[in-house]
């Protein structure tokens, strides 16, 4: 059973991972304020944030992966990103919800040494 909950753990991390980028996306469009503004920040949003995460954050495949508090912090500012890319669009329950999400998703992580 706990080998079960390990696995929709880590599979909960990946889907925050994708909502990330669906939220900064969102956040683009949204706070554009023509066409050409809407698609910079929707798409290079995002891109930016998966240059960030396959350079540091990806766990098989980054270029320079951070450990300890470094790790920490870029799981922060990746997921606190996310959360704080909602509010700013003006979906503030669906951001506090991401970032409670996050945060006992990563306590589960810490706890189970995922």
């Amino acid at each position: 059973m706990l080998s079960l909950a390990k696995n929709t753990n880590l599979l909960v991390a990946f889907l925050l991972e994708l909502g990330v980028l669906a939220s900064v996306g969102y956040w683009g469009f949204v706070v554009g304020q023509s066409w050409p503004v809407k698609l910079l920040l929707g798409l290079g949003g995002p891109a930016l944030f998966i240059a960030v995460w396959a350079v540091f954050g990806a766990a098989n495949g980054a270029v320079i992966p951070l450990t300890g508090l470094a790790r920490a912090a870029l799981e922060i500012f990746w997921f606190g990103g996310g959360a704080a890319a909602l509010i700013m669009a003006g979906r503030l329950t669906p951001g506090i919800i991401f970032a409670a999400v996050y945060v006992i998703n990563a306590a589960l992580r810490l706890l189970w040494n995922q």
